[in-house]
């Protein structure tokens, strides 16, 4: 079965970095396009960040452009998300989101930018 296992959240200063990391099994990983996604409570999930099978097409949220890179490793079914120069308004659980048969998304990591 599908299964996508986030890691590398956590509180973090305004102006600081965390590197999200999620592991993928249960589907051929090098064949589909990948994507992180965030939510705050009452809100709905935002796509922050998208990227193709083969890692050649990227895609941002304009209020992520610039700071934050999406990357893949398709010898490890791995996606990363480096998250620079971090702000409050960063602060959701941020989601590995992957679109097979139908949508899979993992357990979610929780971000945290605060002073």
């Amino acid at each position: 079965q599908v299964q996508l296992v986030e890691s590398g959240g956590g509180l973090v200063q305004p102006g600081g970095s965390l590197r999200l990391s999620c592991a993928a099994s249960g589907f051929t990983f090098s064949l589909y396009a990948m994507r992180w996604y965030r939510q705050v409570p009452g809100k709905e999930r935002e796509l922050v960040a998208g990227i193709s099978s083969s890692g050649g097409s990227i895609n941002y949220a304009d209020s992520v452009k610039g700071r934050f890179t999406i990357s893949r490793d398709n010898a490890k079914n791995m996606v990363s998300l480096q998250m620079n120069s971090l702000r409050p308004e960063d602060t959701a659980v941020y989601y590995c989101n992957v679109r097979a048969d139908r949508g899979y998304w993992g357990q979610g990591t929780q971000v945290t930018v605060s002073s």
